[in-house]
C-alpha cells in the first residue's frame, strides 16, 4: 500500500512539473512571448508620410489622420483594460510610439518620449489615469504638428525592420505586439534598392510599371519573384497588426497587391502572428484591435 501511495505522489509531481514547463520553439529555445503572455509590450510605428495630408488625400467621411488617432485610442484602451485586469504586484507592461526616421520637429519627438510608458508594482491608479489622458491628447498634437510642418520625409518602414525592430519592439518575457499605421506603400530615399526582382519599397508608380492590373496578379507576383526584400528573420516573438491600407484609385486590385506584398514579407521574416487591415472606419476596427491586445 505504501508503495502504491509513493508512486501516486511521484506521478503527480511529474505531471505538475510538465504543466509548468514553458513552451519551446522549433529551435529548442524558450518562447518568452508565449511563456509570459500576461506581460504586454505594445509598440506603435506611425507612418508620418504625406498619406496623412488632408489636402492631398482628403476623405469627407473621416480624414485618414483622424482614423489613425482613433486606432491609437483603441490600442490605448485595450492596453489600459489589460493593465487594470491584473493585480498590482503582477504589473510588468509597457507601451510606446515610434517613427522612422525621427521627425525634425523636436516637439513631436518630445511628445513621443512622453508616450513611452511602463507599468510595474509601484504604478498607482493616478499614474494609470495620467497615462490614459496623455494618450488621449498627445497623439493629436503629433499629427497636427506634422501636417502643419508639411515636411513629409516619407517613412522608412523597411529600415525600421532591418535595424531597429528587435531592439525597440521585442522584450524578453513579454508578449510583443507591434501596430503599424500606414497606407501600405513603403518608400524612403535612404532605403531604396533592388535585389533581383524584389525591392525595399512599394509605390503606386512601381505597381503600374509591373503591370499588376489584372486578376491574376498573385500568379505574376509568384512567377516573377516580386515582393519586399527580407529585412529580418528573427521575429518569432513578435505579433504585427498593420492598420490603414489605402490603395491609389485606378487599379481595382491595388489594395490586394499591397496586402500580398505585406503577407509574403511578414511570413518570410517569421512573424509569429499578423493581420493586415484596410483604412476602415475606427468603429469597425476597434473590436479587432482590442481582441488582439486581450488575446481573444
Amino acid at each position: 500500500m505504501k508503495k502504491i501511495y509513493y508512486l501516486l505522489i511521484v506521478s503527480l509531481f511529474f505531471i505538475q512539473c510538465k504543466k509548468s514547463e514553458p513552451k519551446i520553439d522549433d529551435g529548442g529555445k524558450i518562447n518568452d512571448s508565449i511563456a509570459n503572455s500576461k506581460n504586454l509590450n505594445v509598440s506603435i510605428l506611425i507612418d508620418l508620410s504625406d498619406r496623412i495630408n488632408p489636402e492631398k488625400y482628403p476623405n469627407p467621411s473621416m480624414e485618414y489622420y483622424q482614423r489613425d488617432l482613433e486606432y491609437i485610442k483603441a490600442i490605448k484602451n485595450g492596453f489600459i483594460d489589460h493593465v487594470k485586469s491584473k493585480k498590482v504586484m503582477q504589473l510588468n507592461d509597457q507601451m510606446q510610439i515610434f517613427f522612422n526616421p525621427e521627425p525634425s520637429d523636436s516637439k513631436i519627438n518630445d511628445f513621443a518620449k512622453q508616450l513611452k510608458v511602463s507599468f510595474d508594482k509601484n504604478t498607482s491608479k493616478e499614474i494609470i489615469n495620467l497615462i490614459d489622458e496623455k494618450y488621449s491628447t498627445l497623439p493629436e498634437k503629433i499629427y497636427q504638428s506634422a501636417i502643419q510642418d508639411k515636411q513629409y520625409v516619407g517613412s522608412d518602414i523597411w529600415g525600421f525592420f532591418k535595424n531597429k525592430v528587435n531592439d525597440y519592439c521585442i522584450k524578453d518575457k513579454h508578449r510583443n505586439i507591434l501596430f503599424i499605421l500606414t497606407d501600405g506603400y513603403m518608400f524612403h530615399k535612404d532605403s531604396k534598392f533592388t535585389e533581383n526582382e524584389k525591392t525595399s519599397y512599394l509605390t503606386p508608380e512601381l505597381v503600374k510599371s509591373l503591370k499588376l492590373n489584372t486578376s491574376d496578379f498573385k500568379t505574376k507576383i509568384t512567377d516573377k519573384g516580386l515582393g519586399f526584400i527580407k529585412a529580418n528573420d528573427k521575429l518569432t516573438n513578435l505579433e504585427i497588426v498593420v492598420l490603414g491600407i489605402n490603395a491609389e484609385k485606378g487599379n481595382p486590385f491595388e489594395g490586394d497587391i499591397i496586402k500580398t506584398y505585406w503577407d509574403n514579407w511578414l511570413k518570410e521574416m517569421n512573424v509569429a502572428k499578423y493581420q493586415v487591415k484596410d483604412a476602415d472606419l475606427p468603429t469597425n476596427l476597434e473590436p479587432i484591435i482590442k481582441n488582439v491586445i486581450l488575446n481573444k
